[in-house]
């Protein structure tokens, strides 16, 4: 007799008001002989109930539905029973706010609906939403109720302000496999590379440094359009200055641009010595935007710039950190054990491009102590 072989099956439920979004979900995922769907949901309420009842491992979330929509799903089931949510959105303004919303209340990713559903071309969607329903249902993610996560938030932010006024303490030295690089001089640059839990950690991080008196870059994997819903609402989370870049944007202190979402973005000087954006759709990289791309140009214009790398799948800034390396300027990298994703920072330190290794709050901290933090509100544009 031959060896029986068991596969675990990753149990999907699909929730969608929109038949037609059923069935294109459902027509994608059921080819797979790993994903099995055990259910559908036409609105918020009832995927509630069909979490608590058949305990999916992974559930596609629209957006905007009757009843009771997205958002307000994923802050109840996350509180209740919390699973892996991917959010599958419309591609408009109001469909990408609420799913940047939807992360914060701890979705784990998002798909754009966009066009190519509508007109039937699935293939950019099929790949995608394949690779992450895969991703996350293999996953054991340490998702929490939002009760605990907020006790968590409170916790942490006592715990900030005691640090605050005693200073950065010695417990953040660089562990044996790490390099300790200061910079010389006050920061004239910062440049982040994130992805996979996004958006709550840069809220996080935003929050923790305040209004910095350099610019901040940011290359977040994210969607085209979804980026602007993010500035928008990192703004409201944290009080900081942040916008989506464009071509030829002049970087102000104390402003944080999130690089445009399927572009790649790159730092140049003009003749007045201000750094200034370049913003196009090439090269052709396997992540765009490309926190490599920004890295790279970072260390050839910025006199005294840091690099940061955060939560996200895969090692997108570890060739651009290594030109910060070269140079003797800094790479803060979030400890694994804190991202949702710990891809790009265990990349980062296992390529030896650590400087050092620290949770969130003290990246936060130690760029406000590096660039002289000033006040929320005294700088960006006029």
């Amino acid at each position: 007799m031959g060896e029986a072989w068991i596969y675990a099956m990753i149990r999907l439920l699909i929730v969608d008001d929109s038949i037609f979004f059923r069935f294109a979900i459902r027509s994608i995922v059921e080819p797979d002989p790993e994903i099995e769907v055990i259910g559908e949901a036409v609105n918020g309420e009832s995927a509630i109930e069909m979490t608590r009842k058949l305990r999916p491992d992974v559930i596609t979330m629209d957006v905007e539905m009757p009843v009771l929509g997205g958002i307000e799903a994923v802050t109840r089931i996350m509180g209740e029973t919390p699973r892996p949510i991917i959010m599958v959105s419309s591609y408009t303004q109001t469909g990408s706010s609420a799913a940047i919303q939807a992360l914060r209340n701890g979705a784990v990713d998002i798909i754009s609906k966009k066009s190519s559903m509508a007109e039937l071309s699935l293939s950019q969607v099929n790949n995608e939403l394949l690779e992450k329903v895969h991703y996350w249902g293999a996953r054991k993610v340490p998702l929490i109720s939002r009760q605990i996560e907020k006790k968590s938030v409170d916790t942490d932010n006592a715990r900030e302000e005691e640090e605050l006024k005693n200073g950065i303490e010695e417990s953040e030295t660089a562990t044996s496999s790490e390099v300790t690089v200061a910079p010389a001089e006050p920061l004239d640059l910062v440049v982040v590379g994130i992805s996979t839990g996004g958006p709550t950690a840069l809220a996080k991080l935003l929050s923790s440094a305040g209004a910095l008196s350099c610019p901040m870059v940011v290359a977040q994997h994210m969607p085209a359009r979804f980026t602007a819903s993010l500035a928008v609402h990192l703004t409201d989370w944290t009080g900081v200055n942040t916008v989506e870049g464009r071509h030829g944007l002049v970087l102000c202190a104390g402003e944080v641009v999130i690089a445009p979402g399927e572009k790649n973005l790159t730092i140049l000087k003009d003749g007045r010595g201000q750094f200034v954006l370049r913003v196009r759709e090439g090269p052709k990289t396997p992540y765009k935007p490309s926190a490599d791309l920004l890295f790279m140009s970072a260390a050839a214009v910025a006199k005294s710039p840091v690099a940061v790398i955060m939560t996200g799948m895969g090692d997108d800034g570890v060739k651009g950190a290594k030109e910060f390396v070269k140079r003797n300027f800094p790479v803060l990298v979030q400890q694994p054990e804190t991202c949702i994703v710990d891809g790009m920072p265990t990349a980062a330190i296992e390529a030896g491009v650590a400087s050092r290794t620290l949770d969130i709050a003290d990246i936060g901290k130690i760029l406000a102590n590096w660039s002289e933090s000033l006040t929320i509100g005294s700088l960006g544009r006029e």
